[in-house]
């Protein structure tokens, strides 16, 4: 098991898969930092060389934002966004969807669990007019 960027790479797998577990890197980027290390993408993270591992290593401190300093960048980007009090920012202080989705139905992921409210819904005995 190698060690990239404060995490442990599986070594049972394609290292294209494997340095996908980085935060910030995802199936495109991952090919592209193989490609500029000169290693191939099928080959299993337990069959690279400490040479090859090195040189992936120098190349996502080097050229690439990942682990935690992407997620300090991102935290202060929504930070920012909050702080100036634009509509996004509200959003995000609100724990509401950001991108324009609908609410009414189909937010729960963002909104969280159902709150059930009393009083609502129809009241027992009580017919339609």
């Amino acid at each position: 098991m190698a060690r990239i960027a404060g995490v442990d790479i599986p070594g049972n797998k394609q290292a294209w898969v494997s340095i996908q577990y980085i935060y910030g890197i995802g199936p495109t980027l991952s090919r592209e930092v193989l490609a500029r290390c000169n290693i191939e993408p099928t080959k299993k993270v337990d069959e690279l060389s400490e040479e090859e591992i090195n040189r992936l290593r120098e190349v996502l401190d080097k050229e690439y934002t990942v682990e935690g300093e992407l997620r300090r960048e991102i935290s202060l980007n929504i930070k920012r966004l909050i702080d100036i009090g634009c509509y996004r920012g509200l959003r995000h202080r609100r724990n509401l969807p950001v991108r324009g989705q609908r609410t009414r139905t189909n937010a729960r992921t963002r909104r969280g669990p159902r709150k059930t409210v009393p009083g609502r819904g129809q009241k027992r005995g009580v017919g339609k007019k």
